[in-house]
């Protein structure tokens, strides 16, 4: 997997650029050292294509520039994923990515496991952007962008309820970072 995130990463810079809400659609394909005991694309290799896919997504978009000049590095916070189907050897799909919502501290990214028009899995994480001096604003992430304007959206409703499962956890943990009542 590492040599094909080193390939895509390359690649990256040769492919069409991006704009930072356009999807970014990565082309894979599922290999021997991918499968698990089922014979199908393993649960962990979904989030190591997602790290594909979102790097992809960073270079066309031209973030990859912007966090490499100003030293910003981004960190998962969450992740979740719903398998549909299976991934069998050998089996291309395609994976597309994009950000979908934002607030002031947290980017939202839905990624999209597709043969042709079949979903095969859905996936989403939650990234934050950290720099020298901290946890970087997303209007400053997209003013560096080139986004002049990014507004903080209002989170589609399966992001907002796994954001409120999650508050619920902190909160039975006694987590003071918890949001909500």
């Amino acid at each position: 997997m590492l040599l094909r995130q080193w390939l895509t990463l390359a690649s990256a810079f040769w492919k069409p650029r991006l704009g930072l809400l356009d999807e970014c659609t990565t082309a894979l394909r599922v290999l021997p050292n991918d499968l698990d005991v089922n014979l199908h694309l393993t649960n962990s290799r979904y989030l190591l294509a997602m790290d594909v896919g979102r790097w992809d997504f960073t270079v066309r978009t031209g973030m990859w520039r912007v966090m490499h000049q100003r030293r910003w590095f981004p960190l998962l916070g969450s992740a979740t994923l719903r398998f549909r189907k299976g991934l069998d050897p050998w089996e291309r799909f395609e994976l597309g990515t994009r950000l979908v919502a934002w607030d002031e501290k947290w980017c939202w990214f839905e990624q999209r496991f597709c043969v042709g028009e079949t979903l095969h899995a859905l996936g989403r994480v939650k990234v934050l952007f950290r720099g020298r001096a901290g946890n970087v604003p997303t209007a400053e992430l997209a003013a560096a962008c080139g986004v002049s304007h990014l507004e903080t959206t209002r989170l589609p409703e399966a992001i907002r309820l796994w954001q409120a499962a999650e508050d619920a956890e902190r909160r039975a943990k006694g987590d003071p970072r918890a949001e909500g009542p």
